[in-house]
């Protein structure tokens, strides 16, 4: 990946709504636990908002994740993809 250039900006891919759904946690009960507002969750989750160091820090402490578990520039595989995938066998 090139560096980015002063007032580019790239992706920022996350999990936040699938590791909410996994915890059972509401958007207003993971908005109280990172102290935001619950449309700012949702912002988070759709990609329309990208956070600040300190709020992806506060997210993962939630789901104690390391970052790059939560957030990352490249899109995430679906998580059936990661869990089953299969390499080919060769064949003698």
């Amino acid at each position: 990946m090139s560096p980015v250039r002063r007032g580019e900006k790239l992706p920022i891919y996350n999990r936040i709504a699938v590791l909410r759904a996994e915890h059972r946690l509401s958007r207003v009960s993971l908005a109280e636990r990172i102290e935001v507002n619950p449309q700012t969750v949702g912002a988070l989750e759709r990609g329309d908002h990208y956070p600040s160091l300190d709020l992806a820090f506060r997210i993962c402490a939630v789901f104690d994740l390391p970052v790059e578990a939560v957030f990352s520039r490249d899109e995430f595989q679906p998580m059936s993809t990661e869990i089953y995938r299969r390499t080919p066998q060769s064949t003698p």
